[in-house]
């Protein structure tokens, strides 16, 4: 018995000494914890609180980007045509949203979306961490919506490209994407110019990602350059203006008018018919973003005549006293006959341009020979860039046969077998008008007097320009007198092309002109195209525009009138001969 009990009292201490030590350990575990986890504190808070800070840092601090704004497109005269105004881009986390906010029906009824639509967005993209709600609105517009206090819809700060002349500058201005890339006209052929760089910041947020604090400056944003283009915003209102007018009025396809300073090659004026509002897109119709001076080909007809003059002047084998036998009013060339309006005789150089004769200047170029002609065409710069970096130029066709044709002279020397830009038209003449310089042509506006080339006389290009004296005063040309100042030109009416070859009854008119002739400070093209109200010669259609341009244009450059008001050589409304 007594051994019984002593086997048990053995096995209670050792049960009970068990659990004390099971007691003790878990209770020392327990203690360094507690020490453990205060050194932790002490360590984190005192010996190195960089972690503490760093990890806060990780969670409140964002490296945001600083949006640059492109840089202001501007005619000769500072008036902007293109600036960057600031506004308000709304975004969402679908992460932090309800879809079924009962809010989110203000939130779409401000932003003129469907609230079924925005709801099913949230859910698809409850994953992400950023959608667009809507770019680019009216900082007021983005006030209201921020004041709807909805979790997870945040709103920053970007530019929209504006342009305050609207369609009238469009074809040559173009226009941005809503990334602010260029797409069209200067805003693509100088992107990069115009394009800043974004800077950076780092910045403190609070737990719905509102800034609280700017931090640091990374790097600062880069502004784009400035660009300043040789238009001038009066002339180019002037010119859209009249061609708008006759557009509408001879309810034609379109339309295209350039105005080139005589002195420096700068574009004055460039406008097209049809346009577009680069401001409201929505009803952008493909065929009217082209800039049809500088992108369209057309065969210049009979405006070519004074140039072809001129190749036969610089020759020395004719003068301003030769005389051409026009009779009996047409040639024939095997199965084709070109034809004058009628049998004008024996008749002078001058009468020639003036009457534009086919049969005359067909004479002349036989005579001469077509490489003499297109020689004179090159180096004027038809069939060759203008070297105005305009997206899409093109550049046409100038024929260079090994062996002309008599009909292919005959043509050429009226200005049908080639093609070419109202741009290069109007380069041409103004190589006339400056006494035989060519200049580069520019979009740019200069700081400096342009280098030009010599290729032609003073003495031919004078005597051209008073060939194209007659053609406005007496000869197809009467309607494109311009007011109280005298203008030289010459009228073209050209068959239009279509897929079946030559229309018979679409035409292109075009005059091309300069004034004032003496000492011509501004030359114009105009070209109208399928004019439908009966008229479509150059001298019906095309001079009267040139004739209303160049008139106020000149004014307005403050150019002095020759011409008395009420005087013998006063401006008179006649009708002019076909040409």
């Amino acid at each position: 018995m007594s051994g019984q009990g002593t086997q048990r009292t053995w096995s209670q201490r050792l049960a009970s000494g068990l659990k004390a030590w099971r007691y003790g350990s878990v209770l020392g575990v327990f203690l360094l914890v507690i020490v453990a986890l205060g050194w932790r504190l002490v360590d984190l808070h005192v010996v190195d609180n960089d972690f503490l800070r760093k990890q806060g840092d990780v969670r409140t601090i964002r490296v945001e980007s600083i949006d640059a704004h492109r840089g202001v497109v501007s005619d000769r005269y500072g008036e902007p045509l293109a600036v960057s105004t600031p506004v308000q881009t709304l975004w969402a986390n679908p992460s932090e949203m309800d879809a079924d906010e009962a809010r989110l029906t203000n939130l779409s009824r401000l932003l003129n979306i469907s609230e079924a639509r925005l709801r099913e967005r949230l859910k698809t993209y409850v994953d992400r961490e950023f959608i667009y709600l809507r770019r680019k609105v009216q900082p007021g517009l983005a006030k209201e919506v921020m004041a709807l206090d909805i979790d997870g819809v945040y709103s920053r700060q970007e530019y929209r490209r504006y342009y305050p002349a609207g369609e009238v500058t469009a074809h040559i201005v173009g226009f941005t994407n809503i990334d602010e890339r260029g797409q069209e006209g200067m805003e693509l052929a100088y992107n990069q110019w115009l394009s800043g760089e974004s800077g950076r910041k780092r910045v403190l947020k609070d737990n719905r990602g509102r800034v609280i604090k700017d931090l640091t400056l990374i790097r600062d944003a880069s502004p784009g350059h400035n660009l300043q283009l040789s238009i001038d915003l009066r002339l180019q209102y002037l010119a859209y203006r009249e061609l708008k007018a006759v557009v509408q009025a001879h309810s034609a396809r379109g339309g295209t008018l350039v105005m080139l300073d005589v002195d420096t090659g700068e574009v004055l004026a460039m406008v097209n018919q049809g346009s577009y509002n680069p401001n409201d897109r929505s009803q952008l119709a493909p065929e009217n973003l082209r800039n049809k001076a500088i992108t369209d080909l057309f065969e210049p007809g009979s405006t070519m005549k004074p140039v072809a003059m001129a190749a036969a002047l610089e020759t020395g084998d004719y003068s301003t006293n030769t005389t051409i036998d026009t009779s009996p009013g047409y040639r024939r060339f095997g199965r084709f006959t070109i034809r004058d309006h009628r049998n004008y005789g024996v008749i002078s150089l001058t009468d020639i341009i003036a009457k534009s004769s086919n049969v005359g200047i067909s004479r002349i170029a036989t005579d001469i020979g077509g490489d003499t002609i297109r020689n004179l065409y090159s180096r004027l710069g038809l069939g060759q860039p203008t070297g105005i970096g305009f997206p899409g130029e093109a550049v046409g066709v100038l024929p260079s046969p090994p062996k002309w044709r008599p009909v292919e002279e005959a043509t050429l020397s009226y200005g049908y077998g080639l093609s070419v830009n109202a741009l290069q038209l109007a380069q041409a003449y103004m190589v006339i008008a400056n006494g035989g310089v060519r200049y580069p042509l520019s979009l740019i506006k200069l700081d400096r007097e342009p280098e030009g080339q010599r290729v032609l006389s003073e003495k031919v290009t004078y005597e051209v320009r008073n060939m194209l004296r007659e053609v406005v005063s007496r000869g197809s040309g009467k309607r494109a007198q311009p007011g109280f100042y005298t203008a030289g030109g010459k009228t073209g009416t050209v068959h239009l092309v279509g897929k079946q070859g030559y229309e018979d009854s679409q035409y292109k008119a075009i005059f091309a002109g300069m004034a004032p002739i003496d000492n011509p400070r501004i030359v114009t093209v105009v070209a109208v195209d399928a004019p439908q109200s009966g008229e479509y010669y150059g001298g019906e259609v095309a001079a009267p525009v040139f004739a209303r341009v160049m008139s106020d244009a000149l004014r307005l450059l403050n150019v002095k009138p020759e011409l008395e008001v009420g005087g013998a050589n006063a401006p008179v409304k006649t009708a002019g001969e076909r040409g």
